[in-house]
């Protein structure tokens, strides 16, 4: 989830969003690093979005912060559009990290899928803005994956676990290292059907606002 901001003068459409981070693992560190992945590989795309005849900039301006002393409470009442709650732990009981919505607030991440510059957090950022996974799940010939793609995906050889394995055999899927963010992602996120406040501002996403309890084994 997060607040849109429209700075004419500048040509550019900002994506505000702060994600605060609780857990047993959960950290200062990691907490900026998974800010700064987002960012990074939504960022890379340099996007872009016609708006009222104007060509704009859409750029993405995330945080991350350990939040310590995060009550459920805190959760339940936020109101502010730029805040994402999720849970950090080493287990997760799915095996793997998740929002709970598309267009949401709230999820739970699982600590191995976010380590060593993995695209786990953007994939599931991508989620909390309102998109889903493409209904093709079969790419071949096709080139770049893009962001959205999930696990189990067929891909071009390269772009594999294992680029030697035929398709869906032992490595035969995508690795989800190899995904980027594409204008096609940014598209996706349909800002020009954003209704803009007086001020500039817009919401994008919705509040789920959940708790997480840590999973155990």
């Amino acid at each position: 989830m997060g607040e849109t901001e429209i700075i004419i003068a500048k040509q550019q459409i900002v994506i505000h969003s702060d994600f605060l981070f609780y857990g047993d693992v959960a950290n200062d560190v990691l907490s900026v690093q998974i800010a700064k992945d987002i960012a990074s590989h939504w960022n890379e795309a340099k996007g872009k979005v016609i708006l009222r005849n104007h060509l704009y900039e859409v750029l993405f301006s995330i945080t991350g912060r350990w939040a310590k002393d995060l009550t459920p409470k805190m959760v339940f009442e936020n109101t502010n559009p730029r805040n994402n709650y999720f849970r950090i732990e080493a287990f997760a009981g799915t095996d793997i990290s998740f929002v709970d919505g598309i267009g949401s607030n709230t999820g739970y991440f699982k600590l191995d899928n976010l380590l060593n510059n993995s695209t786990t957090a953007a994939h599931e950022y991508g989620h909390t803005l309102g998109l889903i996974h493409p209904v093709m799940l079969n790419t071949r010939g096709l080139g770049q994956p893009g962001i959205m793609y999930p696990r189990g995906t067929i891909v071009d050889a390269v772009y594999q676990y294992n680029p030697a394995a035929a398709p869906l055999e032992p490595g035969g899927t995508i690795n989800p290292f190899t995904r980027k963010v594409l204008q096609k992602d940014i598209d996706h996120l349909r800002l020009r059907q954003l209704d803009f406040s007086r001020t500039g501002f817009a919401i994008l996403g919705d509040f789920t606002s959940m708790w997480h309890q840590k999973h155990l084994p």
